[in-house]
């Protein structure tokens, strides 16, 4: 989605149950977004896939559909693979508009669609992009599975040219780690391909180019790429900055410079590790994040209000008498269409140890809903078929969640409060529920559980 989304990692060794963690913000302006659901489904030889433009909706193209594909509920598949993402943008004229057919977001779902771990889905987006061409700007995917996450900074090789360049980093178990709109894999280790994957020209066709001219151990894919300038750090960079400042075992005041646009301070590492482990409830609560107690807090400088109002209006940057000015952009943003917070668990069968946490609106102004990665259609609320972008329901978690949050935002200081001991109740209520529903469902098979929905593991919506 536009430049404004935000991915938060935590290892399975860095949360408190061994989950893996992923988050994502889908924060694009006008954006309606039910939640995805796509059954498993076998296809005859001869199968077509029609491509869809993730945003726009404009028809790419054609590729052969595989025989069989596997389910998805959100971002994750049946078998607990999940592929969030941001959007860089990154060097302009390496975006294909000519040979390119698989935008980022039709590559994300074909990748759900067949594969069964992240790194299956690794491969299986650099060939499809190599066969089809690649479409879109440079992309960050977090691409994860109950065991693993990844990290894959991915960019077009210009117009005409089909195949990307990209680097992949498997982020340690026991570490956090994050994107938001900025390539964050810079130096990469070239031989250990346990822990890294990339394609084989992404530096020579770095140095085509003339990015980059130095020896390949010092080659950096971000600086070649998505060279740094003051917006990739205030907006973005600062992002990961405060998830790192609220949760790493390290000061992160070192990097305060970075993250507050000096384009010549040391950069953050792509992975820390936490002070302590961190709950699933733990990354729901850092999506609500406005850089409190930061030099960057929102909740009290001048732009705040007289309504305390941790939110700015766009546009992002401003002139006002011959002066410029900027606002922040935090992870919790008021034009999120929906947040994830997606945990896989290995030690569960997989139609129970996927949950996607699912917020039908940015993630400080409702509750994050539990719906398990063995669903084959939608609750009512969140199905595509109740609303669209441009008739209002009631019966839409979309609508009525973005109604009460802009009833909000015009008297914040008043009105959240309420809003927040209703949203935090909730939470709290799918939180308690979790482990008794799920320890009904652990003896049944996938079959048993979804004729056992909405009952057992399904959703709960009030």
């Amino acid at each position: 989605m536009v430049n404004a989304c935000t991915n938060l990692i935590v290892g399975k060794k860095a949360s408190t149950d061994g989950s893996v963690i992923v988050s994502y913000s889908q924060d694009d302006y006008g954006s309606f977004e039910p939640l995805r659901v796509i059954p498993a489904a076998d296809h005859p030889a001869g199968t077509m896939h029609a491509l869809y433009h993730y945003e726009s909706g404009n028809y790419l193209g054609e590729i052969p559909e595989a025989e069989h594909t596997y389910g998805i509920v959100g971002l994750m598949n049946e078998f607990q693979v999940t592929i969030h993402e941001t959007t860089w943008g990154g060097r302009e004229e390496l975006t294909d508009t000519v040979s390119g057919l698989i935008d980022y977001g039709s590559l994300m779902v074909l990748a759900l669609q067949r594969s069964k771990t992240a790194r299956e889905a690794i491969d299986v987006m650099t060939n499809l992009t190599e066969t089809y061409g690649y479409e879109s700007e440079g992309e960050s995917f977090t691409i994860a599975d109950p065991n693993e996450v990844w990290i894959m900074d991915m960019i077009g090789k210009g117009s005409g040219r089909k195949g990307t360049v990209w680097v992949a980093v498997r982020i340690p178990d026991d570490c956090i780690s994050g994107h938001a709109n900025q390539s964050r894999i810079r130096q990469f280790p070239l031989k250990d391909k346990k822990n890294c994957l990339y394609a084989k020209d992404v530096i020579s066709l770095a140095r085509e180019k003339g990015y980059f001219s130095g020896k390949d151990a010092d080659f950096s894919f971000a600086d070649a790429y998505n060279p740094l300038d003051f917006g990739g750090l205030r907006y973005c960079e600062a992002r990961v900055w405060s998830y790192f400042n609220r949760w790493a075992d390290v000061n992160m005041d070192q990097y305060l410079p970075y993250a507050m646009g000096d384009t010549k301070a040391e950069p953050m590492p792509l992975y820390v590790k936490p002070k302590a482990p961190l709950s699933a409830q733990d990354v729901k609560d850092m999506m609500r994040d406005h850089y409190e107690d930061t030099p960057m807090d929102m909740t009290s400088d001048v732009g705040m209000g007289p309504w305390e109002m941790p939110y700015r209006p766009t546009p992002l940057s401003f002139e006002v008498d011959g002066k410029k000015y900027f606002n922040e952009r935090p992870i919790s943003t008021q034009q999120s269409a929906c947040v994830y917070v997606d945990q896989m668990r290995s030690w569960l069968p997989n139609h129970i140890g996927g949950v996607v946490w699912f917020a039908n609106d940015e993630a400080n102004m409702v509750a994050f809903t539990p719906v398990y990665c063995n669903m084959t259609t939608a609750p009512e609320c969140y199905d595509k078929s109740t609303a669209d972008a441009f008739h209002f329901s009631t019966r839409s978690a979309y609508w009525v969640e973005n109604w009460v949050s802009n009833m909000v935002y015009l008297r914040y200081s008043l009105l959240f409060p309420e809003l927040q001991k209703v949203r935090d109740r909730l939470e709290a209520d799918y939180n308690s529920l979790q482990a008794e529903t799920e320890s009904r469902a652990v003896g049944m098979t996938k079959e048993e559980a979804v004729r056992s929905l909405p009952t057992v593991i399904g959703w709960r919506v009030q």
